[in-house]
This record gives structure tokens, C-alpha cells and sequence, in this order.
């Protein structure tokens, strides 16, 4: 076995999701264009995955975004030069992030762009739920926001092309640090801020393991990582503040907390800053106001719809919770009578929830009811065929399928043997919670599955989701992947997308190949 090569005269392959090129050389004009294609561009807070970006409602969350932008001072930089928002899943801290990112930019000098760089973690995105882009994309964004970084960005990329697969720690120092510290005095230069939403979806998608203990514990250490690099970047004095944006996850809080990050952060709980019941109420008030401009009067009724009673009975169900109140609008606002819906919808009694949830707290069992009644409206003769779609939804969000929605339960239909558009037909019911269309989004390709993760994750917490509804991911695995199988076999594909798309991601999870034997 001694004289086998098995990789002679190999140049370009691939492994683990990465791309390795051998004999890499960069000439004088590609080194930015070669730093953008290593680069997660959908992970920016402009990019067209994102489109349209959330932002909050206009008037809302206006005491939040004031304490974030008087933090930052825009002449002054602030003593403390990391802030971390956090709150519980569903209370708007991506659209926070969104409308500081909009503010800024939008701000009187054209030639001063305050927002240096942002990326947006997302857990479904197999782009954007990594590090390994992280700081590349970073760099590649202060080339833009700051012209006279990018020649000094650009040799060091010129100077060693290989540095865009080192550790992400010595990424920093050669594509950041030292570009910043060749331009000398930089105590005249003014900061920017870099802001880094959803540190809790940086699950560390790169690694195959998938058994549950060691998934968590990676997920824990590549956050309290990207912690550590921002201090990093922190301490060598750089021109930078940084707004970190997550859920309070306790290893994420307990770092934060730690004596190397108390004294250079400023915490805000978006939970207890600002009123939402007022935030919730202007968008509630404004959302109906909107749909009832659009709705023909009722025979025989001359009161104006909704009245302050609906109002008011809608404003208790949301509990100033605006993912609640959002949902509820885009479930009502598709059907004929929006009016019967949202009567439907406040009159059925509150259950409390009985499966501990994420936060434990009364606005998100509260979310979750909604999220059961809205699956109730799902007709009885298509409950079976919505657990099965669901079920392969849930199987494609955590293998990192990316596909445009529509095209994947498409395929979803032809590999278990559906009739055509059967799966979207299953799922209409839940437009509110899905998307089933491209329109969604204007027309823009959206690889996402759900509107807010916390769906997701309702689903898979409690297998029964309903009395007479239970989902089986495993069931869901096993259906793909009997249709991967068949369609190997007589050599076919599904649309455009061969199987061979779905079927290593899926076996290389050691769970799944227990399932198989």
C-alpha cells in the first residue's frame, strides 16, 4: 500500500462542507474578489437572503433603539465598547438589529457609514449558522466601510491566500488586526459599530457529530468562542464597538458575566426595557386598521370594524408578546373574512400549556396555544398528510437542506410518492407559520422553512402537538430517505436537484445510520 497515491495530481476537492485548494495563488486584482466568494454575504444585514430584513414596526421599540444608538454616541465612543441585548425567543431583537443597521446608515453624511460590518446568525442556513466565515466576512465588510483598510486587507490575503483556512483566531489577527494597526495612529479614526445578531443560532453546523450531549456541548463552545474573539478584537484598541444580540443562553450569559467581559460590556434586557403592551397595542391597532381598509362593509352592521372591544381582547391574548400579535395578523389577513377569523381565533378558550417550554414563561405558552389553535384549523381529512410534510420539514431545517421552499416539498412530494402539490395543499392552513411561496418574500429566494425559529422548535420539544396529532422525525428520515434510495436506484433525480443533494447529509448522522441497518 506504500506506493498508492490516492490523490495524485488533485487540485481542487471537497470535504466536510469545505472546499480545499491546492497551489492556491491569488493575483494583485482577485485578492477582494477572493475574500468575497470565501465570504457568508447572506449573512449581512442588506443581503438578499435577508430581504425583506425584519425591522420594527414604525413607533415601536423606540425606547430600546434609543438606549442602543445613545450607547454607541456616533462622536464619542462609548466607555464600554460591547453592548449584548438580550430576551427570550420572539421579542424582536433581529428586528432591533435591523433598524439600528437602517438608522445609522441612513443618517445625514454620505461620507460616514457608522455600521462597520454586521452578520446575522441563523440556525437553518448552513452559511450563516457557522463560524467559519465569520471573520472573513467581517474583513470583507471593512473593505467597503472603511476604503483605507482595504488595500492592507488585500495584501495580507495576497500575501498568504491559505490564511482564509486557518484557525478563525489567527484569521483575526492577519485579516483585521494587523491591517488596522499599518495605518498607524488610529486614535483619530472614528469607530464603527460591528453588530452580530443570533449568537445562539451559531450551532456549529461544520461538524458531523449529531448525538444529542455533544451537539449541545459544541453548540456552548463555538458561541463562547465567538465571545472570546470579539474581546479579543476589543483588546487590541481598535476602532470598533460591537452590539451582540441573543437569547439569554445561560453558558452565554455566565461568559458575559465573567470578570474578563463585565467591565467592557453593557447589558440591556429588551425583556424589561420599554413598554410592550404599548409597542404591541401600535402594532395591532395600525396591522387592523390596515386590513379593514381593504374589507367591504357588513350588511346590516354600522359599527366599524374592529371596535375597541376586538382591540382590546386581542391586546390581552398577545400579552406583549409582537411575534403573537404578527402571527395572528399574517393568519388572518389570506382568508375571505379576516374579521370571522380573528373572531375564531379570541373566542376559543386559552388552554394552559402542560410541556415546559423554552422560557417558561406566560407569553410563550401563550404562543404556543396560538400555534395549536392555528394547526387546529387544519381539516381532518388532510391532518395525516400535514404530520408527514411537517415531519419532512423538520428533517430538512436540521440536516441544513438548502432549497427554495416551494421547490423543496415539491421534491418532499416525489420522493414519498405524493401527487404533485400535495404538500404545499397539506400546509395551506399554516401559511401564517410557513412559507409556501416565493411572493412571501417578494419573489426573492428564501431557503427558510419557518418565519420564526420558535415554531421550529414548538414542533419538536413535544412530539404531540395536538390531542390526535404526533409528530415522528425519524419517520420522516426514513420516508426521504426510502425515496432517495429508489430514485439512486433507476438512476433518476427530482427536478433539478439529484438526491445525491439530500442523501450524504442525512447519512452521515450516526442516529440515522442505526435507522438504516
Amino acid at each position: 500500500m506504500s506506493g498508492v497515491s490516492y490523490f495524485k495530481n488533485a487540485r481542487d476537492f471537497e470535504a466536510n462542507n469545505t472546499t480545499f485548494n491546492l497551489n492556491t495563488y491569488v493575483s494583485d486584482g482577485d485578492a477582494l474578489q477572493y475574500l468575497h466568494k470565501h465570504s457568508a454575504t447572506s449573512a449581512m444585514h442588506d443581503s438578499e437572503e435577508r430581504y425583506p430584513p425584519p425591522l420594527c414596526h414604525e413607533g415601536t421599540r423606540e425606547v430600546v433603539i434609543c438606549r442602543i444608538e445613545g450607547w454607541y454616541g456616533f462622536d464619542i465612543p462609548p466607555e464600554k465598547k460591547i453592548m449584548w441585548v438580550h430576551a427570550p425567543a420572539g421579542y424582536g431583537k433581529t428586528a432591533v438589529a435591523g433598524t439600528v443597521s437602517k438608522n445609522m446608515e441612513s443618517r445625514t453624511d454620505p461620507d460616514f457609514n457608522p455600521v462597520g460590518a454586521t452578520f446575522f446568525f441563523w440556525r437553518s442556513s448552513p452559511e450563516r449558522n457557522s463560524p467559519a466565515r465569520f471573520i472573513i466576512t467581517l474583513a470583507y465588510q471593512f473593505t467597503m466601510s472603511i476604503p483605507e483598510l482595504a488595500p492592507h486587507i488585500e495584501a495580507a490575503v495576497k500575501r498568504n491566500p491559505m490564511v482564509l483556512n486557518k484557525a478563525l483566531e489567527v484569521q483575526l489577527i492577519k485579516l483585521i488586526v494587523e491591517p488596522f494597526k499599518s495605518l498607524g495612529e488610529l486614535d483619530d479614526m472614528p469607530h464603527r459599530l460591528v453588530i452580530i445578531d443570533g449568537l445562539d443560532e451559531c450551532i456549529n453546523s461544520d461538524q458531523q457529530s449529531r448525538v444529542e450531549k455533544q451537539y449541545a456541548e459544541d453548540q456552548e463552545r463555538v458561541q463562547v468562542r465567538i465571545l472570546e474573539l470579539i474581546r479579543t478584537l476589543h483588546s487590541h484598541n481598535l476602532p470598533l464597538c460591537f452590539l451582540i444580540l441573543s437569547r439569554p443562553e445561560p453558558w452565554i450569559k455566565r461568559h458575559i458575566e465573567s470578570r474578563s467581559f463585565q467591565s467592557i460590556t453593557e447589558t440591556l434586557d429588551l425583556y424589561r426595557v420599554g413598554n410592550h403592551m404599548k409597542d404591541v397595542e401600535r402594532f395591532i391597532r395600525d396591522e387592523l386598521t390596515r386590513i379593514a381598509e381593504s374589507l367591504d362593509p357588513q350588511p346590516g352592521n354600522n359599527e366599524e370594524w374592529p371596535g375597541e372591544d376586538i382591540v382590546k381582547r386581542f391586546l390581552w391574548r398577545a400579552g406583549g408578546h409582537m411575534l403573537y400579535a404578527a402571527t395572528v395578523i399574517r393568519h388572518i389577513e389570506l382568508y375571505d373574512d379576516p374579521r370571522q377569523q380573528l373572531q375564531d381565533l379570541l373566542s376559543r378558550p386559552v388552554n394552559v400549556d402542560s410541556t415546559p417550554d423554552l422560557t417558561h414563561s406566560t407569553p410563550f405558552s401563550s404562543l404556543h396555544e396560538l400555534y395549536r389553535q392555528i394547526l387546529r384549523s387544519c381539516p381532518q381529512t388532510n391532518r395525516a398528510a400535514m404530520v408527514e410534510v411537517l415531519e419532512e420539514i423538520l428533517v430538512a431545517t436540521v440536516y441544513s437542506f438548502l432549497v427554495e421552499v416551494p421547490t423543496g416539498l415539491n421534491i418532499f412530494d416525489r420522493l414519498t410518492g405524493r401527487a404533485p402539490g400535495h404538500g404545499i395543499k397539506a400546509l395551506r392552513p399554516l401559511h401564517a407559520l410557513i412559507r409556501l411561496s416565493g411572493d412571501d418574500d417578494g419573489g426573492t429566494y428564501n431557503p427558510i422553512f419557518f418565519y420564526h425559529s420558535s415554531f421550529g422548535q414548538f414542533l419538536v420539544a413535544g412530539s404531540q402537538i395536538l390531542p390526535d396529532v404526533t409528530l415522528n422525525v425519524q419517520k420522516g428520515v426514513r420516508r426521504l430517505l426510502a425515496g432517495c434510495l429508489k430514485w439512486l436506484s433507476v438512476g433518476g433525480w427530482v427536478d433539478e436537484y439529484d438526491v445525491t443533494f439530500f442523501f450524504p447529509g442525512v447519512l452521515a448522522n450516526p442516529l440515522v445510520r442505526m435507522e438504516t441497518h
